[in-house]
């Protein structure tokens, strides 16, 4: 019987082998490579995790111990010896009453506590950047404790030792002049404080063909800014560390939940208006509202659904007949502080030259990863808008700014039809990535130089996400030269007291655009400012009134439809104020009667608002700090006013949380802005002004190094291959 032939096992050949060797080797090293890349990561999140763990530990994967069910409910879930805790619910109320240009406003908050632990919530929240903060109640079912004006310092620790003994108390500080922080501590388990702030305001006013245009703009929630720096010290309760450019980052940098949890915080709007004249238009541009008119100068303004949640800003305006003439609004009051006096005039057109001087205008358009969704869309449309409306005889540049500036010609250019075009097409292609470096923008657009020929003007948009401002403002002035700065504001929560200031200090204008449908009127009233003359030499004298203190103390020049605003304290309400200015050699004026003012209320804490702002800009020209502080805090405890020294604190002397129940502290968690993307803003991994690139880099570095060391573990093994 015969068997078949063994088969002969077919020969191997070298080439093969080596390159099954090769790759043997890149599996394992990939291996350990990605094992090290992990551990360096892991190694690396740390030191950054503080700024944006709290953004993410609402989302449902992200949280230690945390249930899908817990995200649903707007929860911080806090760790602690195998336990989590859901974090402070928020539901805010606000009311507003109008008189003529004057809004006082009432946000009543209420903090609850759905754990089984008391609890001190933490609430970061943004204010109108000139509302001056005056009252502050805490109500515990029936009792109500009025709250009291401290330094600062002296409030926190008044607050803390009440904290310390169980008894509910409250402290509001201020962080920015628009952006505060609640605390609220010994909230027992299952039970509600409230917390109610009053704060006044005067109202932005403009006038367009003849007609007035009144707006309030309430802010609903604080955005996340861009903290540059180098990191000094912990987080406690923000996302981002303390850094040497802003120290105090950890404050103004409340956890951020996830869109995709759903948001949190409702809050109910009710305003009640009286113009003092008759009301034409009201218009709501962010939300649907529901307008009531008992009268033909006053109107009851409610949101139409409801309770909305807090992630975009919310604006009425409304407008009132204008007449020909300039619109005068002077309002005076008599109080146990002295008289004070409220002027609002609004200059008429003058008759002059027509003949416009051309113009070297230079776009500075943010690019950063908070401009990414609808914002950058906006700013686009804006921007694509003014390239395209420039002059033939006008100069121009565009500068778009993230992690670094990149202007698109090395210097301004004639606005003729190709570059025009080239321009138009730069701005289809522009992307929002990256960080906020707006210094170096500010300091790339404004030179410091001066040109008679022409008329220098850079338009600035941003949504003004920076933790920054102080320093600014001083490379503002510093820089400015003979040009103007205008800002815009773009998104659904920009930073308007930035958008404000920066346009002060750059003697320009500044507009909001809060949704792509906005864009061409928004623009087009910007253009017409731009446009149209200016009225220089602005000044207001107050003829028989005695001493007088009036805030600004210098008026800035004025473009088309924008009022003179001035907050002054008189010696006695008696006599003329007299305003002028010129246009082109030809003056105005207008001689106003104190005696024939209107009676107002809260105009002492409106003027003591102002003076105390005018204090802390003064800090930018080199003003001596403490004297400075002085001023302030005399002026904050004398109109009991919320400042940067001073804070308002309310305790209940009941004491509330036993002595054996610990208290635990938590941020109250805030919406991301309606619009604004989470991914481009926080990332997939720490970023910001971090050092993410580091970390990066430490990572590839590690992969290569475990590459080459598992190469060189398996060099030693010989190869030999069959023959």
């Amino acid at each position: 019987m015969s068997s078949a032939p063994a088969a002969h096992a077919p020969s191997r050949h070298p080439a093969r082998d080596l390159v099954g060797w090769f790759l043997r080797i890149f599996a394992g090293a990939l291996g350990v490579s990605l094992a090290l890349a992990a551990l360096v990561l892991l190694l690396a999140a740390p030191a950054r995790a503080s700024e944006f763990a709290a953004a993410a530990a609402i989302t449902p994967a992200r949280a230690e111990g945390m249930k899908p069910a817990d995200a649903g409910r707007g929860t911080l879930i806090l760790r602690g010896e195998g336990t989590s805790q859901p974090a402070v619910l928020l539901h805010t109320d606000v009311s507003v009453r109008i008189t003529g240009p004057i809004a006082r406003a009432r946000v009543v908050q209420r903090f609850t506590n759905p754990g089984d632990r008391w609890r001190e919530g933490i609430y970061v929240f943004p204010l109108p950047d000139n509302a001056a903060v005056d009252r502050l109640r805490l109500v515990v079912g029936e009792r109500v404790v009025e709250g009291e004006i401290r330094e600062r310092e002296a409030a926190r620790k008044e607050y803390e030792a009440a904290r310390a003994a169980g008894q509910r108390s409250a402290l509001v500080e201020q962080e920015r002049p628009n952006l505060f922080t609640t605390n609220v501590a010994n909230i027992g388990p299952g039970q509600t404080v409230v917390v109610e702030i009053e704060y006044q305001q005067t109202l932005a006013y403009e006038r367009r063909d003849g007609m007035g245009r009144y707006r309030l703009r309430f802010p609903l929630v604080a955005g996340p800014r861009y903290i540059p720096g180098e990191p000094t010290g912990p987080a406690g309760h923000g996302w981002a560390r303390n850094t040497d450019q802003v120290p105090d980052a950890s404050r103004i940098t409340p956890p951020v939940r996830h869109p995709r949890a759903g948001a949190i915080n409702p809050v109910s709007l009710r305003i009640e208006l009286d113009a003092g004249m008759t009301v034409h238009e009201v218009d709501s541009a962010y939300h649907m509202v529901r307008v009531d008119a008992p009268t033909a100068s006053r109107r009851v303004v409610e949101l139409a659904g409801g309770d909305v949640p807090a992630d975009r800003d919310f604006e009425l305006s409304w407008t009132v007949a204008g007449g020909n003439g300039p619109q005068v609004s002077l309002f005076t009051e008599q109080g146990d502080a002295g008289a004070h006096a409220l002027l609002m005039l609004v200059p008429p057109m003058l008759a002059g030259r027509t003949q416009a001087l051309p113009r070297e205008v230079t776009f500075v358009i943010d690019t950063s990863g908070s401009m990414e969704g609808t914002s950058i869309v906006q700013a686009r449309e804006a921007l694509a808008l003014a390239v395209a409306r420039l002059a033939p005889g006008d100069r121009f540049n565009l500068i778009e700014f993230n992690d670094r500036p990149t202007p698109l010609f090395p210097s301004a250019q004639a606005a003729d039809e190709a570059n025009v075009a080239k321009a138009l097409a730069w701005v289809r292609r522009l992307r929002a990535q990256g960080g906020t470096e707006m210094a170096a923008a500010l300091d790339l657009a404004l030179d410091g130089r001066s040109d008679g020929a022409r008329v220098r003007q850079v338009i600035f948009l941003t949504d003004g996400m920076v933790g920054n401002e102080g320093a600014l403002f001083e490379l503002i002035k510093g820089r400015l030269g003979d040009a103007r700065l205008f800002t815009v504001g773009i998104g659904s929560a920009p930073n308007a007291h930035f958008m404000r200031k920066a346009a002060e200090a750059g003697r320009g204008s500044y507009t909001y655009i809060g949704k792509v449908e906005e864009v061409r009127a928004r623009m087009s009233e910007l253009f017409a400012r731009l446009e149209s003359p200016v009225l220089k030499n602005v000044t207001v004298a107050w003829q028989g009134a005695g001493a007088v203190d009036a805030s600004p103390a210098q008026l800035p020049d004025l473009y088309l439809g924008e009022p003179v605003l001035v907050s002054a304290a008189l010696e006695r309400p008696v006599g003329n104020v007299v305003v002028s200015g010129t246009r082109d050699g030809v003056r105005w004026e207008s001689v106003l009667d104190l005696a024939e003012a209107s009676r107002g209320r809260g105009l002492g804490v409106l003027w003591a608002r102002r003076r105390i702002e005018a204090l802390m800009d003064s800090l930018h020209d080199g003003a001596d700090a403490e004297t400075v502080r002085r001023d302030v805090v005399a002026l904050a405890l004398d109109h009991h006013l919320v400042s940067r020294y001073t804070s308002l604190v309310a305790v209940d002397r009941s004491p509330a949380r036993p002595a054996d129940k610990p208290l635990e502290s938590s941020a109250v968690p805030v919406n991301l802005p309606a619009g604004m993307d989470h991914a481009a803003v926080f990332g997939e991994l720490p970023a910001g002004a971090t050092d993410a690139r580091w970390n990066l880099l430490v990572g590839s570095f590690a992969l290569v190094c475990a590459a080459l060391l598992w190469g060189a573990s398996r060099a030693r093994i010989p190869f030999r291959p069959e023959a």
